[in-house]
């Protein structure tokens, strides 16, 4: 009872709000259950709070939050205790049942988080049985230090005592997250949401359910028999499915899944850029995309382990922000103009050594001869998009490619004025994903066969049709990755070039 008093105080404290009524609402239920003893009772109460809550609020019926914690109740009142039967069947009753409570929570919670986060957190039930027993002391510590804030000493003390057990929390979950393989990757949607669903009851079958016994078969031994068999055989098949897409992405089996004799890949990252050239046994990065995790599925796809040269046409987020997956992989980093946002992404690639480049500035890759076009030397536009790396390669099996950073239709002008480009292109990647800002005499002297756009879903309409239209009439054939995936180009036997796309062809 005290509990539920003390559950009404720090609701009146941190004011009766929708999310925190709907929270209070879900634990209380699950005290009133424990308390009475009455799994039973405590559903039933759930299901009358529940229809209350979305008679009052029907649009909560589509908020994760409402959700996750109808699941996670439930879970408590229906599934902890079978499971908690079951796990004694391998430990001690104590550790059964204090296992089984973190493990009910994720296997009802798992399908839910995957609508949103399509990752399963592989050690969540260790880290959440490890921070469990802090959770309630910084809770009512935090709440004793708001109630007595005002008295001397007494507040201060009562939040410091909160402090350590917040901190265990966090740390502890900065630990496991940490670990290696802490994540796996999902299904999305409606699909990963009935995978995980039906991984989870699997599971739940397997541990509630005990094994046949010795002696003679009555029908229900049979069922038990039949549903543990069902449960097995699907969870097999569910898990060896997701294992064989980890594979396939993987650093061993990825590789197989692509050509082997590409030198020009663009990244599927979403919305940004990730360019590799390779020649020779020597590769340069272009840019890291938006996230770590995207770029690294990438490059281990691609048998990627270490980068030769990573070019960074300017410290936009969409450019920068995956520097994390090459942390300490990175020989060399090219660079255009630096700006307040440069320290950091320094600290995440480990702080490699790295040269601010402008026009004219060259250098090799294996046997490959690369150019730096942009920006000048002397400083036309500030740092960021129009003062982006422009930069040329080719030789060494790599097609005559042209990258164009994110640069604008006036700098693209001002690199048209001040430097000749090469004879012909091959490989043009599009500035800015495709932007309308672009000078369309740029793309009919390169004359590119094949544009690259890396490009992800956007509230910006890139590419935009113009940009499109612009790259048909010098006579392009697009490849944009929202559209085809992974991109690889290498050149072909006949002096042309071969587009491998991992979606359409």
């Amino acid at each position: 009872m005290s509990s539920l008093v003390a559950l009404a105080g720090f609701v009146a404290l941190v004011t009766p709000e929708a999310s925190v009524i709907r929270a209070a609402t879900m634990a209380a239920i699950a005290m009133l259950a424990l308390l009475l003893g009455r799994a039973g009772a405590g559903v039933a109460v759930l299901s009358l709070a529940v229809t209350g809550i979305l008679l009052a609020d029907p649009w909560l019926a589509l908020n994760f939050g409402f959700l996750l914690s109808v699941a996670a109740t439930g879970a408590l009142l229906l599934l902890a205790g079978p499971l908690a039967r079951g796990l004694e069947r391998f430990m001690p009753g104590p550790l059964a049942l204090a296992l089984a409570v973190p493990l009910a929570a994720q296997l009802a919670c798992g399908p839910i988080i995957v609508l949103f986060a399509p990752q399963v957190p592989l050690y969540g039930v260790p880290a959440n049985l490890i921070a469990a027993p802090a959770a309630p002391i910084a809770t009512v510590a935090g709440l004793g230090a708001c109630l007595f804030a005002s008295v001397p000493g007494v507040g201060a003390a009562a939040a410091w005592i909160a402090w350590l057990p917040s901190a265990w929390v966090a740390h502890t979950a900065e630990a496991f997250a940490g670990l290696p393989r802490a994540r796996l990757d999902w299904w999305e949607g409606a699909a990963g949401f009935t995978a995980l669903a039906v991984v989870g009851a699997c599971v739940a079958v397997l541990i509630a359910v005990p094994p046949l016994r010795s002696g003679r078969a009555s029908g229900v031994r049979v069922v038990r028999v039949s549903l543990r068999r069902v449960a097995a055989g699907l969870l097999a098949i569910t898990l060896g499915g997701a294992a064989g897409t980890a594979a396939v992405s993987g650093a061993v089996v990825g590789p197989l899944t692509v050509p082997r004799d590409w030198a020009i890949a663009a990244c599927d990252v979403g919305q940004g850029d990730a360019v590799l050239v390779r020649s020779e046994g020597e590769t340069m990065l272009i840019d890291t995309g938006p996230e770590p995790d995207v770029l690294a599925d990438c490059l281990s796809r691609l048998g990627i382990r270490s980068i030769d040269l990573l070019v960074l046409t300017h410290f936009d987020a969409d450019h920068t922000g995956g520097a994390e997956a090459v942390e300490g992989r990175v020989g060399h980093v090219l660079h255009g103009p630096e700006d307040d946002r440069a320290g950091a992404v320094w600290r995440a690639l480990g702080d490699p050594p790295h040269t601010e480049v402008v026009a004219g500035d060259e250098g090799a890759l294996g046997a490959a001869r690369w150019l730096v076009r942009w920006p000048a030397a002397v400083a036309a536009f500030e740092a960021g998009n129009d003062a982006s790396v422009v930069i040329d390669i080719s030789g060494g099996g790599v097609p005559q490619a042209l990258m164009l950073g994110d640069t604008s239709e006036g700098s693209q002008a001002a690199m048209l004025r001040g430097a000749s480009l090469a004879a012909s292109y091959e490989v043009v990647k599009v500035a800015h994903h495709g932007s309308g800002d672009q000078l369309a005499r740029l793309y009919s002297e390169v004359g590119a066969a094949v544009a690259i756009i890396p490009v992800g879903e956007n509230d910006y309409g890139h590419p935009r049709e113009r940009t499109l239209g612009v790259l048909r009439t010098s006579g392009a054939s697009v490849a944009r990755t929202d559209v085809s995936g992974l991109v690889l180009i290498a050149a072909g036997d006949d002096g042309g070039l071969r587009v491998w796309r991992e979606r359409g062809g």
